[in-house]
């Protein structure tokens, strides 16, 4: 389960390594949280675009939209099955940006768990695999998203299990291609990442309250 990350990335960087046209200027974050709006590229007729999803997909037929705080990770085995997740994996697929995630470490002996850092050499940005969703309610239009996991890489096993889904560059065209429909070559996309292109270390436990987003999230812990 992936359920906070990071994205602090200058936008000029961001634009480049994406190719998104021009983008605003972005406020560092540094823990970012389900049902809290999320860089999101998609693919356009005229190109790639940056909008601004929740985080917790809200299937198009649910009731309520409470259920996407339930939606925030779409298992990468049984995407192209489940009902929440199927129809928006056949055409309806994103990358969502970031520069790092944490995961929980259980301690053992004690109800503490251990947070932890996990991001790219020299702190690069990437994409996570994720699916959009539209959901018509009575305040209008709500867009959302969640993360695809996979089973975790030798980096992050030995503090959990279950890893999001990060995306090499080379791949970002075939995912986000609407009129991409091989389910095979999709679900082979949804693999662990080399654990060697990728870093980990503890940080302070100022992380596990989502008020705060602040430098101190990702400071190593003492």
């Amino acid at each position: 389960m992936c359920g906070r990350f990071t994205l602090r990335t200058p936008s000029e960087v961001l634009a480049a390594q994406f190719e998104l046209p021009n983008i605003p200027a972005l406020n560092p974050r540094y823990n970012v949280a389900p049902t809290q709006a999320v860089a999101v590229v998609r693919q356009q007729p005229v190109g790639r675009h940056l909008d601004w999803l929740q985080w917790g997909l809200v299937p198009h037929w649910a009731k309520d939209p409470s259920i996407g705080l339930r939606m925030i990770n779409a298992r990468s085995e049984t995407v192209a099955e489940k009902p929440a997740f199927r129809a928006a994996f056949k055409a309806r697929r994103c990358l969502v940006l970031a520069d790092g995630f944490y995961e929980w470490q259980a301690i053992l002996g004690t109800r503490t768990k251990q947070p932890f850092y996990f991001q790219m050499e020299a702190g690069k940005p990437f994409a996570f695999a994720g699916l959009w969703e539209q959901w018509n309610g009575p305040d209008g239009l709500l867009e959302t998203c969640t993360l695809l996991t996979t089973e975790a890489n030798a980096l992050v096993q030995p503090v959990h299990d279950r890893m999001p889904v990060i995306l090499p560059p080379d791949v970002y065209s075939v995912w986000l291609a609407p009129d991409m429909h091989d389910r095979g070559a999709l679900e082979a996309l949804l693999v662990p990442y080399d654990p060697a292109a990728m870093q980990a270390y503890p940080v302070r436990r100022a992380v596990n309250n989502t008020r705060n987003d602040s430098p101190e999230c990702i400071e190593p812990s003492e």
